[in-house]
């Protein structure tokens, strides 16, 4: 078998923790954030894992992570 190539859009978005689980960052933090609370802002800075249904999508995308 070659070797997979890793989708390097996916690499800079997405981390696999040690026990095998997808991490993504969460969305609306780049603009408009003045009208956003505190609590808001704090809470989307963090990561989150992947949903099931795109799991399989990603972990494709990046096989070496």
């Amino acid at each position: 078998m070659p070797k997979l190539k890793t989708h390097k859009g996916a690499a800079k978005r997405f981390k696999k923790t040690g026990t095998g689980k997808i991490l993504r960052g969460q969305t609306k933090m780049r603009h408009i954030l003045t009208s956003k609370t505190k609590k808001t802002k704090k809470k989307l800075g963090g990561t989150v894992l992947v949903s099931d249904a795109d799991k399989r999508k990603v972990a494709r995308m990046i096989p070496y992570a």
